[in-house]
């Protein structure tokens, strides 16, 4: 076993990487897997609900209430992090947390009356807002002290492959499941058995390695008038963070706003079937894998600014297209583009933002952008809804591609380290 798992470090890590950073990388990846096994539970989350009786607005609180959340504490929860020697033990134990509302949720039909079942899963849901936030600023701040400056691209494309091909399997494999057993207990066994997941994700991501951050003496009282004039002050001191998480906002809201138009556009423009819009989402996933691959390949040939642009442009045209196509079967090759494009992005996006992030401050400032992260998924997609109303599902759709058009002129224009020239 001792062999094998030696092996596989050298193949999950760049060869000229530090033995250190290849265990990290390592762990890394068996992390990945056991989110990816949770993660298979995240589609199944909200047809549960559906199948309890639900109304539309609950099952919009699961999307709703981490937004809405994070939206609120991430700042607070950056601060708090900021002011940790290391923050694997609260990066880890926030994401056992996480993963562990599964398996509250299926434990619940077994504990709960049928008529509260409903909010009592809620507000299991509403509880865990509280570590998912932690975990959603925790993230960033450990990939990149594991990846170091030189290894995002290698880091990140590794492990989202890894949990990309490990969602895919096992959602394949529930949904089997929950179509050979009756109603609840196929949900319970699938949400208890995948919550296993958070159980190998704690385990290997307690194990990272990453430098401890220095202690500050605490900060002298003062009032919060002088608290948020230093935080602004922070901040300012680091223009290239300022101008790439405000055109970052604007992309994302071009991205969010269409979240809810897809799925409408397929039923009601379209008339797709289930099958063929799970076929759309199968190949966009799927072919996200190879992206993961190919940006990173283009990142060193040709650098990050090529991916930015290539990959921000690419992804913009793709609501417009999908507003001007009448046939279903002609999404599906469209969605496997926009997989390529996405993958560029989720490495590209990653990447550019650590740049800008002092490293002694890395909690504070992922907080904010998380932050404004936050702020687009609550708004957006209740605006890109609202238009649909009253423009129309191609209209809005529309709207959405010029939004993230105008976020890739901006990052046309931005050139890092200008300002700081200047």
């Amino acid at each position: 076993m001792q062999k094998i798992l030696r092996k596989l470090r050298w193949e999950v890590a760049p060869a000229d990487a530090p033995l250190a950073q290849k265990k990290n990388f390592l762990y890394v990846q068996i992390d990945a897997i056991g989110i990816g096994l949770a993660n298979a539970a995240s589609p199944f989350l909200p047809v549960f609900l559906t199948r309890l009786g639900a109304t539309n607005f609950q099952v919009g609180l699961l999307t709703a209430m981490p937004a809405a959340t994070g939206l609120v504490l991430a700042i607070f929860v950056g601060n708090f992090l900021q002011a940790r020697r290391n923050i694997i033990p609260w990066f880890s134990a926030a994401r056992l947390m996480v993963v562990s509302a599964y398996a509250a949720t299926g434990l619940a039909p077994f504990l709960v009356p049928q008529e509260p079942l409903i909010p009592t899963v809620l507000l299991i849901w509403a509880v865990v807002t509280i570590p998912q936030t932690a975990v959603a600023v925790a993230f960033s701040v450990v990939m990149n002290a594991v990846a170091g400056p030189s290894y995002r691209y290698d880091l990140m494309s590794r492990r989202w492959t890894v949990l990309g091909f490990t969602t895919a399997v096992t959602v394949a494999i529930a949904g089997q499941i929950l179509d050979r057993l009756n109603f609840p207990i196929n949900y319970q066994i699938v949400f208890l058995g995948l919550s296993i997941g958070g159980l190998i994700s704690f385990i290997f991501s307690s194990r990272l390695q990453i430098p401890d951050a220095p202690l500050r003496p605490p900060p002298a009282r003062r009032s919060i008038r002088q608290r948020i004039g230093d935080y602004v002050g922070l901040v300012r001191e680091h223009p290239d963070f300022i101008y790439f998480s405000l055109k970052r906002f604007v992309y994302l809201t071009g991205t969010t706003l269409a979240i809810p138009l897809f799925p409408l556009y397929f039923v009601r423009e379209l008339d797709a079937s289930d099958s063929a819009i799970g076929v759309i989402s199968m190949t966009q996933t799927a072919v996200m894998l190879v992206g993961y691959t190919l940006w990173t390949r283009q990142n060193r040939k040709r650098g990050a600014r090529f991916v930015l642009l290539v990959t921000t442009l690419g992804l913009s045209l793709y609501p417009a297209i999908v507003a001007l196509t009448h046939q279903a079967s002609w999404i599906i090759p469209l969605a496997g583009l926009a997989g390529i494009f996405q993958a560029g992005i989720d490495l590209v996006f990653f990447d550019e933002l650590m740049k800008t992030v002092p490293v002694e401050y890395s909690a504070t400032f992922v907080s904010l952008a998380q932050s404004l992260q936050y702020a687009s998924a609550v708004l957006a997609p209740l605006l890109g809804t609202f238009l649909a109303s009253q423009i129309g599902l191609s209209g809005a759709l529309f709207t959405s591609a010029a939004i993230r058009l105008l976020g890739f002129f901006l990052f046309a224009l931005w050139r890092p380290g200008e300002l700081k020239a200047q």
